[in-house]
């Protein structure tokens, strides 16, 4: 390693201040410099040259920027941001001064990023939250199921021009027809919007419930937040295992608190008079008619039907 005092002896060699000469040269004439000196005339070359670090780093992410590898691979010092300059005047005197912006792919992210807190999911794979068609894309799968997928698109729109309801969508239909992905593509959009929402698979949370029995914080925290989101998805409802407990105290609990406050959703593959018959259905205690009814009461007054007719659209590309 050099010493200082190699260092300052080579910085007095001609040799070097012609080849930092010539660089600093270069770096004067590029056109973002002689852009910033058109916008500030004040900049004259003496604090130009105070300023080479800076304008070195202006003119680097500006050419990194240019080239842009992508957010996860950009080069520039601060990731996801570049260079900006500007004057302001300090005791009289025209400084330089520098900040970092964020480029639109961070800001992109950034965004996308406060969606994704906005939803929660439980059980539910996390790419139909994610695939983003748009809904010429979602209409064009399958014209059957236009109609339902029209009803969808309306509550939206009229979610984010009036504002939440307290009414939601019950979808019903056969295998594979795409209620689980309009629903979550639901979800998303009116995240985008500021709602914030909850996705339950019901198979796999009324087994996982059985676990929570002996875990009272992580069943309170679910639960409340079931009971507080805007939104509340509960996705495939009557194909799961249901014992007293779980229709009784907890999904009551849940639409007791919702209804007349909040939105709630549903994915089935039976109709309501079917999904009263499965309710009123347990393991445990047989079949339990009042039950059942008492349950429906917290649903079906507060949905409005939707028949999703179409193809069974799993495994295709």
């Amino acid at each position: 390693m050099e010493s200082l005092g190699e260092l300052l002896q080579q910085m007095k060699n001609p040799s070097f201040r012609r080849q930092s000469q010539a660089i600093e040269d270069e770096l004067f004439s590029h056109p973002l410099i002689k852009e910033l000196r058109t916008l500030y005339p004040e900049l004259d070359d003496s604090k130009l040259r105070l300023n080479v670090s800076r304008l070195y780093q202006y003119v680097g992410d500006k050419r990194n920027c240019d080239n842009c590898p992508g957010l996860a691979n950009c080069p520039n010092d601060f990731q996801g941001h570049f260079s900006k300059l500007g004057v302001q005047t300090v005791n009289g005197n025209a400084e330089l001064y520098e900040r970092k912006a964020p480029c639109s792919l961070h800001l992109t992210k950034q965004h996308d990023d406060q969606v994704k807190k906005r939803i929660r999911s439980f059980y539910v794979d996390e790419r139909a939250l994610n695939e983003g068609y748009k809904e010429v894309e979602i209409m064009g799968k399958d014209r059957l199921r236009a109609p339902a997928v029209q009803q969808v698109f309306r509550y939206i729109r009229e979610t984010k021009e009036n504002g939440l309801s307290t009414r939601g969508l019950y979808l019903y239909g056969s295998f594979g027809t795409g209620k689980t992905f309009l629903m979550s593509y639901m979800l998303h959009e009116l995240a985008i919007a500021g709602l914030t929402g909850v996705i339950v698979y019901m198979p796999d949370f009324v087994e996982d419930l059985k676990s929570m029995m002996m875990d009272n914080v992580k069943l309170k925290e679910s639960t409340e937040l079931m009971k507080n989101c805007d939104l509340l998805i509960f996705d495939d409802i009557g194909a799961e295992n249901l014992n007293p407990w779980a229709r009784d105290h907890i999904m009551g609990s849940i639409l007791n608190y919702r209804m007349n406050r909040k939105p709630t959703f549903y994915t089935s593959n039976y109709t309501l008079d079917g999904l009263e018959k499965h309710l009123s259905f347990t393991n445990k205690d047989g079949e339990e008619g009042n039950k059942g009814q008492r349950l429906m009461d917290r649903i079906s007054p507060f949905v409005d039907v939707v028949n999703l007719h179409g193809e069974n659209q799993r495994g295709k590309h």
